[in-house]
């Protein structure tokens, strides 16, 4: 799973990359700091069945702290986008097609207002925020027509030949977009557009890649800085937006960094931090640590691991499942319990699990067991978030 970070130039999402991955970015206060797309590994958190099932679990692709799963998921931070980007200003449409491949995207806005639509520095308040939502998500609703437009007169008067359906020939032309077949259904299934695909107009185009957005790059929005946001700034914001959260990029990074110097707990989600006993804090270190604690208590925390996960299991609905090889021990073949934590599409099936985990388990896929319950279940058995399944299959 690939979540794309997105938004206009100078709004923190270099900052909110770093924090969320700990990896090392350029941070800087101007536009297209970021010239090329960083990649990064996040985490988001999930109930491990280990405490329920009263074992201890041995992790192999995610960590577990206190019966908490910490499971990586991929972070793509893409260079600020302007106004026309889609039309290839500011190296747009380079930066645009870096978010093919995302399955959510997080739009890092200002919340404050502090910065214009083009990412150049003022004060807080100059700027109305309501408008980074919406040119962003107009830039790559644009983008998308592009892409169906692109050659489709000669593909449209071949479908109009062949019959070719309305959904068939869009998914054709968004091939590479890591759109699905039942995305594409759905955004066709709104629109109704005509049945002759000659008949598309740019109007039509366009309500179809607003509808492939919202289907196929659904969109949380990261109110940053909003610790030094006006009132009224965040509402604003949210009336508009269907899923924001208020966050503070600056203060999960420092606080990250805080705690690696041994400074202070803080684990990533938690709505406050304490500084470790017997430090000793400059007067600086002191009033920056009251400052982002008074902010943390405000809006609950920082904002950014509710921002991964709000993507993983809201956006996207995701569940975890543990695929075992032995459902009585709950191990792999190297006797390691509860080794990988997977996520997955809620309704996904138990063949699906197969599948994710090997295209040969899949293809030889016999039946699978309920770890948890000692139950057999039939490929189609629908997956429950938390499920343990051993997956049998021909040899």
């Amino acid at each position: 799973m690939q979540i794309g970070i997105v938004g206009k130039p100078n709004v923190g999402k270099s900052t909110f990359f770093g924090a969320a991955t700990m990896a090392p970015v350029e941070i800087a206060n101007y536009p297209f700091t970021t010239l090329a797309a960083n990649k990064g590994v996040g985490y988001v958190r999930s109930k491990c069945p280990c405490k329920e099932l009263g074992v201890t679990c041995t992790p192999h692709n995610s960590g577990c702290v206190d019966g908490t799963r910490m499971i990586p998921v991929e972070l793509l931070d893409v260079a600020g986008l302007v106004p026309d980007a889609w039309q290839g200003k500011g190296l747009g449409n380079q930066f645009l097609d870096d978010l093919r491949q995302a399955d959510a995207l997080i739009n890092v806005i200002d919340v404050s207002g502090s910065t214009d639509i083009e990412g150049n520095p003022g004060k807080p308040g100059d700027h109305d925020p309501q408008e980074d939502v919406t040119f962003l998500r107009r830039e790559i609703e644009l983008w998308i027509r592009e892409i169906i437009k692109n050659g489709f007169g000669k593909i449209a008067r071949t479908a109009k030949m062949t019959g070719a359906k309305p959904d068939a020939i869009l998914y054709e032309r968004l091939a590479g977009l890591n759109v699905s077949e039942n995305e594409v259904k759905a955004a066709v299934r709104d629109v109704n557009p005509p049945e002759d695909p000659t008949k598309w107009d740019d109007d039509i185009m366009l309500a179809l890649a607003q509808k492939i957005r919202e289907y196929g790059k659904p969109m949380i929005v990261a109110m940053n800085k909003a610790d030094i946001a006006p009132e009224g700034n965040i509402e604003r914001v949210r009336e508009i937006s269907d899923l924001a959260v208020v966050t503070m990029a600056e203060t999960e990074l420092a606080l990250k960094k805080a705690h690696d110097a041994k400074l202070v707990d803080y684990t990533p989600g938690d709505k406050s931090f304490k500084v470790r006993d017997g430090v000793k804090l400059s007067d600086g270190q002191k009033k920056a640590l009251d400052y982002m604690a008074e902010n943390m208590e405000k809006n609950g925390g920082t904002g950014v691991q509710e921002c991964l996960e709000k993507a993983a299991f809201e956006l996207l609905d995701l569940i975890t499942v543990y695929p075992v090889e032995d459902e009585n021990k709950y191990t792999d073949h190297f006797g390691r319990v509860l080794p990988d934590a997977f996520l997955i599409p809620r309704g996904s099936t138990a063949r699906d699990l197969a599948y994710k985990v090997h295209t040969e388990l899949g293809d030889k896929f016999i039946r699978a067991v309920n770890a948890k319950t000692k139950r057999t279940v039939g490929s189609d058995y629908e997956l429950q978030d938390g499920d343990v399944i051993r997956i049998v299959a021909n040899r």
